[in-house]
């Protein structure tokens, strides 16, 4: 898979894409990372990609052009142009699962008081937000996305049971887990789980997840 990112702050993404699993992913050659300044698409000496909104208000608004000079050379036949926006549709596993079959992903990152209309109309197949609240920009949320999805491509995770049995991979809150010691100060791990036998395990954490979801989680069930 290919990514493209744009930006008007880059550094933010250095510690991210260049850790654990995504960075792996990255040297398996699975998944192809660029990040992209949009000021690169400027063309005043100044590097502008924002301006005022007509009309009057405050805060200062994305311009379309950067923007559409930026996806002008970088869009492929078979790109999805995504918009990471508050206003969006909120992110959730299924989509994070659509988005990993993807070939190719351009990720575009909003600031300041918000992005020119005609990006949205023109320019994006998709709007993502990752709640009901605003950040400072679009970054934050899109390593979140990049996250959920890239360790969905076959081949990132070693095991496809690592992501079987996650939270939301099957509508349900994944079961309790533990590790030694079997004893901490009286605190004791379940039975079940110290038996060896797998039949009682796998009824246990099916047992167990069922019962965390209705607790935490009812309207996934």
């Amino acid at each position: 898979m290919k990514i493209d990112i744009l930006t008007l702050f880059p550094k933010m993404f250095q510690g991210p894409f260049n850790e654990s699993i995504i960075k792996r992913a990255q040297e398996k050659g699975l998944v192809e990372i660029k990040i992209h300044n949009l000021r690169k698409w400027t063309k005043d000496k100044h590097k502008t990609a924002d301006d005022r909104p007509f009309g009057g208000g405050t805060g200062m608004i994305l311009m379309i052009e950067p923007i559409y000079d930026a996806l002008k050379e970088l869009k492929k036949k078979e790109t999805r142009v995504i918009l990471l926006t508050p206003q969006g549709k909120i992110f959730n596993q299924k989509m994070a699962q659509n988005l990993s079959k993807e070939k190719h992903l351009i990720f575009i990152c909003g600031h300041y008081e918000g992005i020119d209309e005609r990006v949205r109309e023109h320019l994006v197949d998709e709007e993502i937000s990752i709640g009901d609240y605003v950040l400072t920009g679009g970054e934050l949320p899109s390593m979140i996305v990049l996250d959920t999805l890239i360790r969905l491509i076959p081949g990132v995770l070693k095991k496809k049971e690592a992501i079987k049995d996650e939270s939301f991979s099957s509508k349900s809150l994944e079961y309790p887990q533990y590790t030694r010691p079997a004893n901490f100060k009286g605190w004791q791990v379940p039975e079940a789980l110290l038996s060896g036998d797998h039949k009682k395990i796998a009824e246990w954490r099916k047992k167990k997840s069922i019962e965390r979801t209705k607790k935490r989680r009812p309207d996934l069930l």
